[in-house]
């Protein structure tokens, strides 16, 4: 039983499963930062970082408008520090395995002098 627990540890997606927790979490943190950063500098510009006082008309919006933006900014941070450089990086690799799959007109030409050596 204790074998079968440790092969299921040692498998290959819960340990990347678990390292993406940390990393997760590890991010999140930096993240967070980041959106007090940018709060306290929305509260600088407009009068207050947290919008839970703003009540037009007695509907309270503002708690509501302080999650939308932190969404917002969270989502952007995500987008331009996360998935912009893997789509990056991802369209580098596809230019690089395109250009690998024709070969160079060197090994072009060695295949044709192998082709021919097989012939004779």
């Amino acid at each position: 039983m204790l074998k079968g627990f440790k092969d299921f540890l040692m498998r290959g997606n819960v340990v990347d499963l678990a390292v993406a927790v940390v990393i997760g979490a590890a991010f999140g943190k930096v993240i967070d930062s980041f959106v007090a950063i940018l709060m306290n500098l929305i509260g600088k510009l407009g009068g207050q970082p947290n919008f839970n006082s703003f009540n037009p008309g007695d509907v309270p919006v503002g708690a509501f408008l302080t999650a939308l933006i932190s969404f917002l900014i969270i989502a952007a941070a995500i987008y331009f520090m996360v998935v912009a450089p893997m789509n990056a990086i991802a369209a580098r690799r596809k230019a690089g395995v395109e250009e690998t799959e024709a070969p160079s007109e060197e090994a072009s030409i060695l295949m044709e002098i192998r082709d021919e050596l097989r012939r004779r």
